[in-house]
């Protein structure tokens, strides 16, 4: 396990380091990393003259990073170089010689010979990409500052073969967002190269990408990568604060492609937009509903059905705490209970052993010996023509509600117990 704390968060100091420059002499890198660092700073509502600025922002920003990278340079010399242009134009330029791609001499040609005006946009707009630099805790963690004795350069190749888990933690109130977007990416794209070399294209086991607050610290390009990850071996989990924040990091389009895209969607309560509610409860679908025509004497003078939402915007808005609204492909829409890490089960029994080795393993001898005693058990009433047939429901409405409000009833098909191997019932 490893820790990249860019804020400093509760004083944790980073136990591996990442430095952008890192991998940019290729220019396929240096061209993603610039990418992924402005996508932090920016929004896909701003207007058609901040997509412009973004662009040649992306161009110089990459030419930068890549000859930072060919000249063994740092994230501080870059910084250098984008603060006063003028000055360091005849050393990036010698740089960028080096390169095997001429374009980014080019680039960096042209933002040199523009219009003052011009060139101070460009700076403008790539600056809060470098913002970062001024807090000691990410400059530390990137490997500039004052990192631990034991802190190290991540290798995505050993994260990968060890099954290990990166911690980020980020902030966009630290301007770190561009760092820990840099770095999701990182992650991400060298994965995808090496399920590449895998069988079937995939990696086995697979890579987890849970991504909190995805539209304040990691803006990563979530509507191509939930088109393609999924299919080289990366999971992705990402929690948005709402649908209208999705709508405004990402815009119409790409926030409709990411959902679109999402195998599983969970909701939880507490929403109050009204578009979000109605689209939500527009997902879930609708169902018949028995409506009855009574005269003033009580009596039903007609029967009659009519369609209503299987659950209605406030039905979503006023979901009791520890209970999430599940959309998923290929089901209909049910209410789940969404559990604490530190209540499950496994995360107490993995505590208990932690703290009693000697009992633990006691039991977990006890359990598998009681397993074993209960499928001899089944196995002979089995032998009896006894059949247990456990029937699971799920309810998507407390028990309380009146029946013309309540959802569907959603019922998973109980499974035959499974016979061992050479247990034949008997015939005839």
């Amino acid at each position: 396990m490893w820790v990249f704390n860019a804020v400093g968060l509760a004083g944790l100091p980073s136990t591996v380091t990442f430095d952008p420059v890192s991998g940019c002499g290729d220019p396929v890198t240096a061209g993603e990393r610039a990418t992924d660092m402005l996508a932090a700073t920016t929004r896909a509502s701003s207007s058609g003259d901040r997509e412009f600025w973004d662009a040649q922002g992306r161009r110089v920003l990459a030419a930068l990073l890549h000859a930072a990278a060919l000249g063994d340079k740092s994230m501080r010399d870059v910084l250098g170089w984008l603060a006063d242009p003028g000055a360091a134009s005849r050393e990036v330029t010698v740089l960028l010689r080096r390169s095997p791609e001429p374009a980014f001499e080019l680039d960096l040609g042209q933002f040199l010979g523009t219009n003052d005006r011009t060139r101070s946009s460009i700076t403008s707009t790539v600056m809060p990409a470098l913002g970062w630099l001024t807090s000691p805790a990410a400059s530390a963690a990137a490997g500039l500052g004052d990192a631990v004795p034991w802190a190290r350069a991540l290798d995505v190749e050993e994260l990968l073969r060890t099954n290990g888990t990166v911690y980020l933690l980020g902030g966009e109130e630290a301007q770190v967002a561009p760092l820990v977007c840099a770095l999701t990416g990182h992650i991400a794209r060298q994965a995808r190269r090496t399920a590449a070399t895998r069988p079937g294209g995939r990696l086995d086991p697979p890579l987890r990408l849970a991504l909190d607050e995805a539209a304040l610290i990691c803006p990563v390009p979530l509507e191509s990568w939930t088109a393609d990850m999924g299919g080289r071996g990366v999971n992705i989990i990402c929690a948005f604060q709402s649908r209208a924040q999705l709508l405004a990091r990402y815009g119409t389009h790409d926030a409709a492609t990411i959902l679109n895209n999402s195998g599983s969607i969970m909701v939880f309560g507490g929403t109050r937009d009204r578009d979000d509610l109605q689209f939500w409860s527009t997902l879930t679908g609708e169902r018949d509903e028995p409506a009855d025509t009574v005269d003033p004497a009580r009596h039903t003078t007609a029967r009659a059905t009519r369609k209503t939402a299987v659950l209605s915007p406030a039905q979503i808005a006023n979901l009791p705490a520890g209970r999430v609204l599940v959309i998923r492909r290929g089901i209909a829409p049910v209410i789940g209970r969404a559990q604490m890490i530190w209540q499950r089960p496994e995360r107490r029994r993995a505590a208990f052993a932690a703290d009693h080795p000697g009992l633990a393993e006691r039991l977990e001898r006890w359990a598998a010996w009681w397993q074993a005693l209960s499928a001899r058990i089944a196995r002979r009433l089995r032998r009896r023509h006894v059949l247990v047939r456990p029937i699971r429901g799920v309810l998507t409405a407390e028990p309380h509600t009146a029946r013309s409000q309540r959802p569907s009833l959603v019922v998973v098909d109980a499974l035959p117990l499974e016979t061992d191997e050479g247990d034949q019932r008997p015939t005839g």
